[in-house]
């Protein structure tokens, strides 16, 4: 007797792809929204004022977890590859959740430095979020194919992934340490 893998049914696949394709699309508009329009989802009494750290730690496991799983996929050990980018997507994810809690309450916190280093620290946050965006898609899309068991697909993608993610988790941390004595 075979079991059939209701991920792989053609049917689902689609159904599967358009999901994917609407988070891709609606996390980053929604994260935009948060920034132009800075606590227009605000919940009165919230605390929030450690979630900046909490991010960073988040980040920096993601990035760790990224590292381990290209390790693992490079020894062919794909088990701790699936385990180790499972750990990675599941921190990624949670951090999203919490970077969304923390900006819907409208705090603005302005980077104070000047000069080299302020250039520096544009560069690096701009560069951060316009991957962050792409990123998104990215991860949903290799997840997906990892899933679909459409492998070519997924190595394919994850070339590209792999380094715009752990970009992103590491500049993350970068952003982060950078802006945190300015945090009021």
């Amino acid at each position: 007797m075979t079991t059939t893998n209701p991920v792989l049914d053609p049917g689902k696949q689609t159904k599967y792809k358009v999901i994917m394709g609407a988070l891709a699309a609606v996390i980053p508009l929604a994260v935009a929204v948060l920034y132009f329009w800075p606590g227009a989802f605000r919940i009165p009494g919230a605390e929030v004022k450690m979630l900046p750290a909490v991010n960073a730690v988040l980040n920096s496991l993601t990035a760790v977890f990224l590292l381990l799983g290209y390790y693992f996929i490079r020894r062919k050990e794909v088990a701790k590859h699936r385990a180790m980018m499972g750990i990675a997507f599941i921190l990624g994810s949670i951090f999203l959740v919490s970077y969304v809690a923390y900006h819907s309450q409208g705090i603005v916190t302005k980077f104070g430095g000047e000069g080299f280093i302020r250039t520096v620290y544009y560069f690096i946050l701009i560069t951060h979020i316009l991957l962050a965006a792409v990123t998104v898609g990215l991860v949903l899309f290799t997840l997906y194919f990892a899933l679909t068991q459409q492998f070519a697909k997924h190595r394919r993608i994850a070339r590209w992934t792999f380094p715009v993610w752990l970009y992103v988790s590491v500049t993350g941390v970068v952003v982060y340490l950078m802006i945190a004595p300015y945090y009021v």
